[in-house]
């Protein structure tokens, strides 16, 4: 079977299409500035890759141009519309209600949108996503896959914050966590790694990029993981302030007379990496800065790992001891010297990696150092294909 898989975001709509009998991709891309210009990208082994200025004035005929291109003409990879065995949505929050990939129907897409309050910049646009592929593909079953669901397994004492009851009652403010379908595929992909049975492993992972977040995972299942009602809190990260006393949003706004959405988007899309560098919000330029002695460039990699660290200790004891620990997504599988910062001087704990074997990029791979009691890996994140095994899996 092969399986459509679509990402959609506020001005864009990705998608990969997956072969499911050997798991290979047949072609990706990415519509993108969906209502503002539109330029269409596409990506296939088989047939090239080309990239293009086209009008994209909504999501429905950014979905149109995914599949014509997809059947028709040079570039086309299915003989017809007909191939696609159905349709997977990454949708980034399900809230307490959805704990598993779903079918999609009309009370589907309407929680999704109703989630709007916790998840602004995603829920209109992954319903969007949803809606324009049931337009252009109303014979086809599709399935929303949320980046919430697998912290849905989390222990009360771990999601719910210090605030009046009430909060919770009323508005559901707790702690989600994100990037669950990473953590849930390099949890498989790394006890498949190493030969073990997932049920049987106490393990941390670490999704480290632009947005970062670790996960303590025993079992198969998240126990505890530091993205929290949104994706701003748990350590800094390229953009966002991570994780700060409360009180300093008061100060702020009350010192800058500025709303609480200017401070928002001050926390979200103007701190992290690129407030303390000064240089970028990309660890590599971070990391070149640093190099060439720039000191803020250096704080900012340090406040980073020494974060991670903390975290990921602090994990370490709510599992009561750890296996492994996996490093993925661009920094955690690129970063070399992020991976060495975080895991200095833990060797008390049973971690400790091999330089030179850390050194390496581009694979998965067991960084541990021959002594080491506890793994350290490498592995490669793969979310869409994720969101197809759950798509095949439920239908």
């Amino acid at each position: 079977m092969k399986i459509l898989v679509i990402n959609a975001g506020s001005s864009s709509l990705k998608y990969q299409l997956i072969d499911m009998e050997n798991e290979s991709v047949l072609a990706k891309g990415n519509c993108d500035r969906i209502g503002i210009d539109g330029i269409f990208s596409y990506s296939s082994e088989i047939k090239g890759k080309f990239e293009k200025n086209i009008e994209l004035p909504n999501h429905t005929i950014a979905a149109k141009l995914v599949i014509d291109t997809l059947t028709h003409g040079e570039y086309a990879v299915l003989n017809g519309v007909e191939e696609i065995g159905a349709v997977g949505h990454r949708i980034v929050q399900g809230g307490d209600y959805f704990k598993q990939a779903v079918l999609v129907d009309d009370d589907v897409i309407f929680r999704i949108e109703d989630y709007q309050t916790l998840a602004p910049l995603h829920a209109i646009p992954n319903a969007a996503g949803i809606r324009a592929c049931r337009e252009v593909m109303p014979d086809k079953k599709q399935v929303v896959v949320f980046d919430t669901a697998f912290h849905q397994t989390m222990p009360k004492h771990a999601y719910m914050y210090a605030l009046p009851i009430e909060y919770y009652d009323k508005y559901k403010i707790r702690r989600y966590g994100f990037h669950g379908t990473s953590h849930k595929y390099v949890s498989q992909r790394a006890a498949d790694f190493i030969g073990k049975p997932v049920e049987d492993l106490k393990m941390v992972t670490l999704h480290l990029g632009n947005g970062s977040s670790l996960c303590a995972i025993e079992n198969g299942k998240c126990i505890d993981t530091s993205m929290g009602l949104t994706p701003l809190e748990g350590p800094m990260m390229g953009t966002r302030c991570g994780s700060i006393d409360p009180a300093a949003v008061a100060v702020i706004l009350d010192k800058e007379k500025i709303t609480g959405d200017e401070l928002s988007n001050i926390m979200n899309k103007k701190s992290g990496m690129l407030a303390i560098s000064g240089v970028s919000s990309d660890f590599r330029d971070v990391s070149a800065a640093a190099d060439a002695g720039n000191k803020y460039a250096q704080l900012a990699l340090d406040m980073f790992a020494y974060q991670c660290k903390k975290i990921l200790a602090g994990y370490i004891a709510a599992l009561g001891g750890v296996d492994m620990i996996v490093f993925t997504a661009g920094v955690g599988e690129n970063v070399s010297r992020i991976r060495e910062a975080i895991c200095k001087n833990l060797d008390y704990m049973g971690i400790k990696i091999d330089l030179e074997k850390n050194g390496q990029r581009g694979r998965d791979a067991d960084i541990s150092a021959p002594d080491a009691k506890v793994k350290t890996l490498i592995i490669a994140t793969n979310e869409e294909l994720m969101i197809a095994r759950e798509t095949l899996n439920l239908i």
